[in-house]
This record gives structure tokens, sequence and C-alpha cells, in this order.
């Protein structure tokens, strides 16, 4: 069964998985699924606990104003 967003429960899963993983890229994500940083910011809203949502998007933050470089396809090289 697809959720709303296109995705169903395994492949929303993995995205989850992926996005709160420090070491996969906003772009390996979109090469994968078709979803850009928006659309996984938005997915997570709605499907992790609003807690750790705001945990997640702190330290993405945190991350990304100590190196420019934070979840972009260069962390994969």
């Amino acid at each position: 069964m697809a959720s709303s967003d296109g995705l169903d429960a395994a492949a929303l899963s993995e995205v989850i998985a992926m996005a709160l993983s420090d070491h996969v890229s906003f772009d390996h994500i979109r090469s994968l699924y078709g979803l850009g940083p928006d659309q996984v910011k938005e997915l997570m809203r709605t499907h992790i606990r609003p807690g750790s949502y705001r945990a997640w998007r702190k330290r993405v933050r945190d991350f990304s104003d100590r190196r420019a470089h934070y979840k972009s396809a260069k962390t994969l090289a």
C-alpha cells in the first residue's frame, strides 16, 4: 500500500533511515527516490515524532553551519 507521498512502507522507512544517517546526502536520496531536501524535511516532519524531528533538524543545521558540504554530494566521495 502506498503512502500519501507515493512511497510504499518499505521505501518510506528507508528514506527516513537515510535522512537520519549522517553519512547519506540529500543528493543521494534525490537520486534514489526523486525527493528534494524540502520534500525529505516534510516527510520527516510528518512521519517521525515532533521531538525527533526537531533534534534531527538541529543536527543537520549544526553540521551544515560547521561544514558547508554536510549532506551534499561531496560527503559521498
